[in-house]
């Protein structure tokens, strides 16, 4: 067996915490892990193989701080662009064949809650069974309330031996009305879009059905680099592929799918309430995270990541404080954060796609104030990390090391610089930053000139292949 993680997606109804280039499966949500940790951490024990973590271009070095935090080995397959699930999980399988002949695939998203890992494994490997015969299994979720926020899946006869049933259909999401004649047939499962089947299988149906997307993924493969921790695939062939989910292209199509029930305490933690619902609430059914102070509150979810939120008399309400934005919502109309989120992806603010505090491969930087012609962050560099050799055509810039050591490259001269030292960048210098040390470096960058954003800088050396 071998798992795969799907780690793509922008998770926007999560806005402010997630956004596009730091989205919700990077996020510890629900536990102190990340969710992508935690979706690996659920699958120990039950293979050996090494797993394929599939995620784009823009995520791949905090894809890989992740699993090298958590001490977890993986091959990162990059996806040039997104298309979807169909063509993902075939590179993953085109990858898979190539290291191991024929494994069982068993396809995760990286931003789902399962809260009983046990009960997950058992359904697994029962599920395993039946994909080892040449089925395609889904998983189905065993319904609790009439949800109209997922698709469903219809159980036709049993699969004779087996806890798994064939697809009798898949349906769309329903109206609150047709939600609850599922929920009382009892025939109707969620859909998780968690899929588990042989390699050759999934790549034979795709054959069938969509050979323009198997083609187009055997070309993408037929040419790969690996790139430090990546594996590369060629992007021009790629980009011809078709964007579709696997449910279009296969699942719905093929006549060997089947549907494995779990009921496991699954969620896809698709928006604030939903999160709400898996987190651990006080006596007055309130779920709180960091400095929270709650004064005749009810219902309510009310994070904070860096200052003290406090509220007072507030039923059914979700409070979210980034270092950045406010997100406050009644709970049952979370699912329209979206609509501000494309508010401000049009308007082209940053609050859409970063955070103040951005993670770079090298370590992070937080801008903590901005003016007209200047900004100020501040950096940190891990231990043995080094920025890029660059140079800017519109700024200046003043470093001050607060702890560690930097050593500096600027223009010809190249200095040790400790605590409380401070160096002049001039516009137009070659420079680079470097931790040598033992310990992580940070300091204090004031940025002044006419333009300061983060395009003007042009690299000459890049350790993280960045051009």
């Amino acid at each position: 067996m071998k798992v795969v993680v799907m780690a793509g997606g922008s998770g926007t109804r999560l806005w402010p915490l997630s956004r596009a280039m730091y989205p919700k499966q990077f996020l510890s949500l629900a536990a102190d892990k990340t969710m992508l940790q935690a979706t690996l951490d659920r699958c120990t024990g039950l293979t050996s193989s090494t797993p394929v973590v599939i995620c784009n271009e823009d995520h791949r070095f905090i894809v890989a701080e992740q699993l090298r935090t958590d001490k977890i080995t993986a091959n990162i397959i990059l996806e040039p662009m997104g298309k979807n699930t169909a063509p993902a999980i075939a590179l993953a399988a085109l990858y898979a064949m190539k290291a191991e002949q024929d494994p069982v695939l068993l396809v995760l998203a990286a931003d789902h809650v399962i809260q009983q890992k046990n009960v997950f494994q058992q359904q697994v490997k029962k599920a395993a069974l039946l994909a080892e015969k040449g089925y395609l299994v889904t998983f189905g979720i065993v319904a609790d309330k009439p949800e109209t926020g997922y698709g469903y899946i219809q159980r036709g006869e049993n699969i004779e031996g087996h806890e798994g049933y064939r697809v009798k259909g898949f349906v769309e999401k329903p109206n609150q009305a047709k939600a609850t004649e599922y929920l009382q047939s009892g025939e109707y499962y969620w859909n998780s879009g968690m899929f588990m089947f042989r390699a050759s299988s999934y790549i034979n149906e795709l054959k069938k059905y969509r050979p323009d997307i198997l083609a187009a993924c055997e070309l993408a493969m037929g040419n790969t680099q690996k790139d430090m921790d990546f594996v590369r695939v060629d992007k021009a062939e790629f980009q011809q592929c078709a964007s579709e989910s696997i449910d279009y292209a296969v699942m719905e199509k093929t006549s060997n799918s089947v549907v494995v029930p779990l009921d496991a305490g699954w969620s896809d933690v698709g928006s604030w309430s939903s999160l709400w619902e898996v987190s651990q609430k006080d006596e007055n059914h309130n779920t709180t995270k960091g400095d929270v102070l709650l004064h005749d509150t009810h219902n309510s979810f009310v994070l904070s990541t860096s200052k003290l939120v406090a509220t007072v008399g507030l039923n059914n309400i979700v409070v979210v404080e980034t270092k950045d934005a406010v997100l406050v919502a009644d709970k049952d109309k979370v699912q329209e954060v979206k609509k501000i989120v494309d508010q401000l992806k049009s308007a082209e603010r940053p609050e859409y796609q970063l955070h103040r505090e951005v993670y770079r491969p090298w370590g992070n930087y937080d801008s903590i104030d901005n003016g007209t012609r200047y900004q100020v962050k501040r950096i940190t560099v891990k231990p043995g990390a080094k920025l890029s050799v660059q140079m800017h055509h519109h700024r200046a810039e003043h470093w001050i090391v607060v702890s560690g050591t930097a050593k500096v490259l600027n223009g010809n001269e190249e200095k040790l610089l400790t605590e409380n030292e401070s160096i002049y960048i001039p516009v137009g210098a070659v420079h680079y930053l470097e931790n040598p040390g033992k310990i992580p470096l940070e300091l204090i960058e004031v940025q002044s000139g006419s333009y300061l954003g983060e395009d003007d800088i042009v690299r000459f050396e890049d350790m993280y292949g960045r051009s």
